[in-house]
């Protein structure tokens, strides 16, 4: 394989000016420039990355760190930033943070201290204040996937309009009871949970439906809503007529415990979420879509420019998420909205 020597000497200038030309670092003329990269071109030469960071200062990686890789909206993100890290060269640290094991307190005590990137995005993490402060004192620009904004730059769906759309459309459908499930403050996605709780409560108050505001609270996950949504669907005397999903899993759950009841959906209940999980397609969920690989890709171009450009501000990215037509809601029974 052809080293700089060689591309430097086919090229016709020093090792010095190739290495300037091929790292991007220091004065080199657009020609100069050209004439070593169709030099590099021509003989395969591959930089190694010790190289490029002596020339640059950089490490030429990015670290990653999640609380899961198993999970659909992680696994998704994850496969966004790599392939927006494979199309410019970088390298990807994954950190696996699972929430309270010694793993995540050797993390971001020892691992991220250590700084062995030019960047970090973290995804989903809502961390102690005590992580945050960690975060932040490491010296190295941060994005967050998911999060409040206030002390990083962030990337995420609306979710509180999210919410906020999905109850509006049950309403536009002629109901009235509808009640929403999922989440609680103890959860590991606190903030987000808020987010699209408070988005609910705000169509319904928006619509003058105040009293029958109400909130199942439950794991994030779809056996959480599924216990959840079999508790609240058992009481004949109070049964909601649709449901808000926290999330397409807690939606999922919601469908399945409603089957097990003897609930038609949607001829006696309608259910929408908020994701469009690979699973939503199979339980014809109605939901409001999100696509964590743009976030993923998104949170690349965000963390690069700021690696570019030191001290530039936060950025925060909430897209709108898109509502999904499927078949889990329809306008309720004759007489079975509240008068």
């Amino acid at each position: 394989m052809a080293g700089i020597a060689e591309v430097a000497a086919q090229a016709g200038v020093s090792k010095a000016t190739a290495s300037r030309a091929l790292s991007g670092s220091g004065y080199v003329s657009d020609a100069t420039r050209a004439r070593v990269r169709d030099a590099a071109d021509a003989l395969g030469y591959v930089p190694s990355a010790g190289a490029v960071g002596l020339a640059t200062g950089r490490t030429q990686n990015i670290g990653v760190v999640m609380p899961y890789l198993n999970r659909w909206f992680f696994a998704e993100v994850l496969e966004g930033i790599q392939q927006a890290l494979l199309e410019r060269g970088l390298d990807l640290t994954l950190y696996d943070a699972k929430p309270g094991t010694p793993g995540r307190e050797r993390i971001f005590g020892d691992f991220l201290a250590r700084k062995r990137f030019d960047g970090l995005i973290a995804v989903g993490l809502e961390p102690v204040d005590q992580e945050i402060d960690q975060l932040t004192q490491i010296g190295r620009p941060i994005v967050s996937v998911v999060g409040s904004g206030e002390q990083t730059s962030v990337v995420a769906v609306d979710d509180d309009h999210a919410a906020r759309r999905a109850t509006e459309h049950l309403i536009e459908l002629g109901h009235r009871d509808i009640a929403f499930v999922g989440g609680s403050p103890r959860s590991h996605w606190a903030h987000v949970d808020q987010e699209r709780l408070a988005g609910y409560r705000h169509a319904m108050r928006q619509a003058g439906l105040s009293e029958f505001v109400r909130h199942a609270h439950s794991e994030v996950s779809l056996p959480g809503g599924y216990a959840a949504a079999a508790d609240l669907l058992g009481d004949t005397r109070r049964r909601p007529t649709a449901i808000v999903g926290v999330c397409d899993e807690v939606a999922i759950g919601t469908i399945i415990a409603a089957r097990r009841l003897g609930i038609q959906v949607p001829a006696s209940l309608s259910v929408v979420g908020i994701d469009d999980h690979e699973f939503a397609e199979m339980f014809a969920l109605t939901t409001l879509q999100q696509v964590p690989r743009e976030q993923g890709a998104a949170a690349v171009e965000v963390l690069l420019a700021e690696i570019a450009e030191p001290g530039r501000a936060r950025t925060v990215v909430r897209t709108p998420a898109r509502l999904i037509m499927r078949n889990s809601t329809a306008a309720p029974l004759t007489g079975s909205a509240a008068e």
